[in-house]
């Protein structure tokens, strides 16, 4: 197993799914976490209670209180090993149907969150020749019916990764794309029941096997750069 011991890592998104899965994946190798996510108690069952190696770090990433709550808890660190964006939101509906409050919520999230929070953490992650992690969506790669806001951010996150990653190679900051297909989580249940599923979490990809693809990414050795990852379900569900 890989350690990570020494290092420093941001999760946003750390109290459910993906981002909880990679978090406890990177204090079990040793990282010290700092854990983001809009409630303490949430972050508290997911995670356990703060100690040594763990940092619970409320904030509502759509809010400039939230931005700002995190840019001090940044400003406290000399340096940041791994940045990982995990925190998202969906709504789904027909294309005249969604509304622009429901786009500007995706969009705070999704998009101008991400891109705030690596602002405020790049002096950090050039310190310490960091690595950011970009938790996507198959739908940042090919958009479909229902999802014409959602698809828009991802496909902006997905290009926000390009272009840092071309300004920060130089600065041995190493930057990662991962596009997830269905996963069993509370956000992809709430797809199902949009789309009138039965809810069938065993035929999804499982946050744990996201977590383990995204660990083995950042222990690459530094002569290698993995620029992309695109996780798929083994099992597919009927249209």
């Amino acid at each position: 197993m890989q350690s990570f011991a020494d290092h420093v890592a941001l999760v946003t998104g750390a109290s459910s799914g993906i981002g909880q899965a990679i978090a406890a994946g990177l204090l079990e190798r040793g990282a010290h976490v700092l854990a983001v996510g809009r409630r303490r108690r949430a972050l508290e069952d997911a995670l356990g209670k703060e100690d040594g190696s763990l940092q619970h770090v409320e904030a509502d990433l759509a809010s400039a209180v939230g931005l700002g709550a995190l840019q001090r808890v940044l400003e406290s660190f000399q340096g940041l090993d791994v940045l990982v964006h995990s925190a998202g939101q969906i709504h789904l509906g027909r294309f005249e149907d969604v509304t622009l409050d429901q786009f500007d919520d995706q969009y705070q999230v999704n998009l101008r969150a991400p891109l705030a929070i690596t602002q405020q953490a790049l002096p950090a992650l050039r310190q310490k020749h960091g690595q950011v992690v970009f938790i996507n969506s198959t739908s940042g790669l090919r958009a479909s019916s229902s999802a014409a806001q959602y698809s828009a951010t991802k496909f902006g996150l997905r290009a926000l990764a390009d272009s840092l990653r071309d300004e920060v190679n130089r600065d041995g900051v190493r930057v990662l794309s991962v596009f997830v297909g269905r996963t069993a989580t509370r956000m992809q249940e709430a797809v199902f029941a949009h789309e009138h599923r039965a809810w069938e979490p065993s035929k999804l990809l499982q946050p744990s096997d996201v977590a383990q693809s995204v660990l083995a990414a950042l222990a690459l050795p530094r002569s290698a750069e993995l620029y992309e990852i695109s996780l798929r379900p083994m099992a597919k569900l009927e249209a």
